[in-house]
């Protein structure tokens, strides 16, 4: 039991702050000030002498959102109890039309108190360097692949399409580059795109090199090594899964995991009657899309293949079992669906 409970509406430049005491009484708004950390630290100070209460005496919350986990980590290394909600969750009232800042500190404050607020993961700062870093992968990847559209685009609008199987290697690059359009100003827009591919190629090897490198100092390279044993994974979805989830001891059972990822279906159930529909895609969606990517490799037959069991080398007998094991179930359940005349996709 907490004698302070604090809300916050985190913003880049202000800290809206609404306190609400122990029991039953109103909340206060105590105005707000600057984000930086610094400052709101003495404010902060400034507001528990106030009211005459220690640390470890408050509770404090605020919203996930872009500002980050840099403010909790930093109130948590200093003593305080400190919890970040998931928006998404906040409990809402259906006539509720104003939304101000003032009025966000003291609805948390008050939601607090009466423990109706979920708090989400605050993950370590290495895990979120590491996640940084993934993310940012994704991001050229998907830089990369777009670049590699435009340039498709741009020859298909002016009567050109490779015959080959794969239109990014080498030679057909190079036969790119030497094609010749109607107007040498469509030339130099070829060779921009072309110019722009190699760019983020270049980029997303960087990045995948920087990924490798700090895998050899993360504390969780553990984990990673052991996802690599199983199938469809590799370095890159290995690290994002163990960035993104961080400890999974902290889910009791892999359903939490799942309604965590927003893997589970939804449903809209009433007395005798169950419906259940699509996955509710709730949680974390850059997880959710590596997931699924690995799982598509299920459909295909048990087997060990060559870089799969170079990924296995030094890992332990139970990882390997754990594998086979896996791949044997999720193909099973993949037959399964499929004679159900569920779609693949699905």
């Amino acid at each position: 039991m907490h004698a302070l409970y604090i809300g916050l509406d985190v913003h880049k430049t202000s800290i809206a702050v609404a306190v609400a005491f122990a029991g039953d009484g109103p909340v206060r708004l105590e105005g707000s000030c600057s984000s930086g950390i610094d400052r709101f630290t003495v404010v902060l100070g400034q507001l528990l002498r106030k009211y005459g209460v220690e640390r470890d005496q408050v509770r404090l919350c605020y919203e996930a959102g872009p500002c980050g986990f840099v403010l909790a980590r930093h109130l948590r290394r200093l003593g305080y109890t400190i919890d970040v909600v998931a928006p998404s969750l906040i409990p809402k009232k259906s006539g509720e039309r104003v939304k101000t800042d003032r009025r966000d500190a003291r609805k948390l404050a008050r939601l607090l108190r009466a423990g109706e607020l979920t708090a989400v993961h605050i993950p370590a700062a290495a895990d979120e360097v590491i996640r940084d870093l993934c993310r940012a992968r994704t991001d050229a990847m998907d830089d990369h692949m777009r670049s590699r559209q435009r340039l498709s685009a741009l020859l298909l609008r002016n009567g050109f399409h490779y015959q080959g199987k794969s239109p990014w290697t080498p030679a057909p690059l190079r036969y790119l580059r030497e094609l010749v359009l109607q107007d040498p100003v469509q030339k130099l827009v070829l060779e921009e795109y072309l110019q722009g591919i190699d760019r983020a190629g270049e980029r997303v090897e960087r990045l995948e090199e920087q990924m490798r490198l700090r895998l050899e100092s993360w504390d969780r390279r553990p984990l990673v090594e052991a996802l690599q044993g199983l199938r469809g994974f590799q370095l890159v979805a290995s690290m994002i899964v163990a960035s993104e989830i961080g400890d999974f001891s902290r889910f009791d059972h892999p359903r939490p995991v799942m309604a965590y990822l927003g893997l589970v279906p939804s449903e809209h159930s009433s007395s005798d009657r169950r419906r259940q529909g699509a996955i509710t895609q709730c949680g974390n969606s850059h997880v959710r899309w590596i997931l699924v990517e690995a799982a598509h490799h299920y459909r295909l037959p048990p087997k060990v293949s060559k870089e799969l069991s170079k990924r296995q080398e030094g890992l332990s007998r139970e990882v390997r079992e754990l594998s086979w094991r896996a791949q044997h179930r999720l193909h099973r359940r993949f037959m399964r669906l499929t004679m159900r005349g569920v779609h693949y996709n699905r």
